[in-house]
């Protein structure tokens, strides 16, 4: 075959759209042109495709533009290898699946054709599994998929029979026989039998997350359990496509659509347990990345006493929640537990005496008495359009799962201005810190201090195992230099350190409990607020109208010997107080 010239892949700044270089190049009306994009809309396919199947371009019309619009030359069948190329580190059910057709390896480049050459993520996995240089060519779909056809395809029937790698079963017939061998794979007893088994560890390992990651050398599976990632079984790599597909069969998901995330939910009966699993799929290099975020209906708190308040924390915190209107704000990371404070906090509310609704994505648990909505982004129930449903429905109380953007901030201001208690969370790291997001997100000051009646910020720290802790004498200049002297009894100086026995899996802690900082908007804040502190400013302002930091209420937790000094450190240690 002829050598194949370098091909960039790199469009310029200002490349046309496909079909705006359609009608300057006089082969599409522009009329033809809005009723193509009306229909793509509705198909939700590449423009190129939509046209052929509407009749108004051949392939090969298309082809030709779309060469252009890409700079990239256009191989024609007569370009085609008459034999196989084989590719070290591809296999030939990947090329059928993707539609990439090898044409020749030369001077560390891989030059191969594809109906989509603008595909970033097979380029990547392509020059990943290869290491070479990937520089692709245009291909009319139709030739490709017979080129395809006759070089591959008995390739990955003999893959598929006893191959080196079958985690991607091979296939050679049309996309509803892919899915029916995708379902038979997944139906059969020992990827049933594994995947029940899976799910079925979290009740002893009392674990919130299931991953499981395909790598080169099978099928890792991780628990996370008291918020740490703890490695489980590994299983060979062959299994790895039929157990992802069982997940996604459970999860109602598109076993075929192995190129683009996808979410899902699963609800299960285990042990007695009804578990909601909340499911994610992540194409990587070597298959589909899953985890299962696990919701034991069983196993939530909603009792603000047994969420690990420090009794002065509390009684401020309910006041707060029993004002009758205006914001209060719950920060943390993801998984500190801010969706099951607010849950808490909802459930010590009168709701016979009170109308209250939630807008959230998802709906973790379903709370009696209570109108929960579900945000669906995906036909435009975002959580602003929700909102602005909501208030036509004469709420007393609001809970929004998160204030993502500027107009829902500002319509939950405007919610708390007219008479509504708001509750919401946000993504920062500490309790000022999110007066300072609402300003980046557009809310102004003095509507701030109007609306805003504080702001909890919490983080999880893991439980000392009881029946294994071990205690130990602090030296004084430890108890002065980490600050815990000031909480501790007086004359004592005994803390508690992480054992291990079989009760807590020899991790040395058992369960989780949350520490908490509380951020009162008073009249100093209010000041502050309006004079333009940052986050750093505030934070000393509410310090010395008697707020504690998260790091100084987990001492409060170590001194009590629920936790550990070191346990306290590695969840606070971004705080800047230790």
């Amino acid at each position: 075959m002829a050598s194949l010239p370098p091909v960039s892949t790199t469009s310029p700044p200002a490349a046309p759209r496909l079909g705006e270089l359609l009608v300057r190049l006089n082969r599409l009306s522009a009329r033809d042109l809005e009723q193509a994009l009306a229909a793509q809309g509705e198909i939700g396919d590449l423009l190129g495709r939509v046209l052929v199947r509407l009749g108004l371009l051949t392939e090969v019309d298309v082809a030709r533009v779309l060469s252009v619009q890409l700079r990239l030359k256009l191989a024609k069948a007569e370009d085609f290898p008459a034999t196989p190329l084989l590719v070290p580190g591809i296999e030939a059910d990947y090329l059928l699946a993707h539609s990439v057709l090898p044409l020749s390896i030369e001077d560390g480049k891989l030059y191969v054709a594809m109906a989509t050459p603008q595909d970033e993520f097979t380029l990547k996995a392509l020059r990943l599994a290869t290491g070479l240089r990937v520089r692709p060519r245009l291909a009319i779909e139709s030739e490709l998929r017979t080129a395809l056809e006759r070089l591959y395809a008995k390739l990955a029937e003999g893959e598929d029979e006893g191959g080196d790698n079958p985690a991607l079963p091979g296939f050679a017939g049309g996309d509803s026989e892919f899915v029916e061998h995708l379902k038979d794979l997944a139906s059969e007893a020992p990827v049933i039998r594994f995947v029940n088994q899976i799910i079925a560890r979290v009740i002893d390992l009392r674990a919130s997350d299931i991953h499981l990651e395909p790598f080169e050398d099978g099928l890792h599976v991780r628990y996370r359990v008291d918020g740490v990632l703890q490695e489980a079984e590994k299983t060979d790599a062959a299994l790895a496509a039929a157990v992802t597909s069982r997940i996604k069969l459970m999860a109602h998901l598109n076993i075929a659509e192995r190129r683009l995330p996808q979410d899902g939910r699963i609800k299960n009966r285990v042990q007695g347990h009804e578990l909601d699993l909340r499911v994610s799929t992540l194409p990587t290099v070597h298959g589909e990345s899953v985890v299962m975020r696990v919701l034991d209906r069983a196993s939530i708190r909603l009792q603000l006493e047994d969420m690990g308040f420090s009794s002065d924390t509390l009684a401020r915190y309910r006041a707060l929640i029993e004002r009758p209107h205006g914001i209060l704000l719950v920060t943390g990371p993801t998984g500190s537990g801010k969706t099951t404070t607010l849950y808490a906090s909802l459930a010590k509310l009168n709701a016979g005496a009170l109308k209250i609704l939630t807008v959230e994505d998802p709906v973790e648990y379903q709370l009696s008495g209570i109108n929960q909505v579900q945000v669906q982004a995906q036909i435009g129930m975002s959580f602003s359009n929700a909102l602005r449903s909501i208030l036509r429905q004469d709420p007393d109380i609001i809970m929004i799962g998160e204030m993502r953007d500027t107009e829902t901030a500002q319509i939950a201001v405007q919610s708390a201005l007219t008479g509504h208690l708001v509750l919401s969370t946000l993504h920062t790291n500490t309790a000022a810190g999110a007066i300072i997001r609402l300003e980046d997100m557009g809310v102004e000051r003095y509507l701030i201090t109007s609306s805003v009646n504080g702001v909890l910020s919490q983080r999880l720290v893991r439980r000392l195992c009881p029946q294994c802790r071990k205690p130990v004498a602090l030296a004084d200049d430890v108890m002065r230099k980490t600050g815990l002297a000031r909480f501790m009894p007086p004359g004592g100086n005994t803390a508690y350190v992480a054992g291990g026995c079989a009760a807590c899996k020899h991790t040395g802690y058992h369960g989780r409990t949350a520490i908490h900082e509380l951020f009162v908007m008073d009249a100093a804040a209010h000041e502050a607020i309006l004079g333009g502190a940052d986050a750093t400013a505030l934070h000393n302002v509410a310090r010395r109208g008697g707020m504690l930091t998260l790091y100084e209420d987990g001492l409060r937790k170590v001194a009590a010997g629920l936790s550990s000094l070191e346990e306290v450190l590695r969840v606070t240690q971004d705080q800047g107080d230790a």
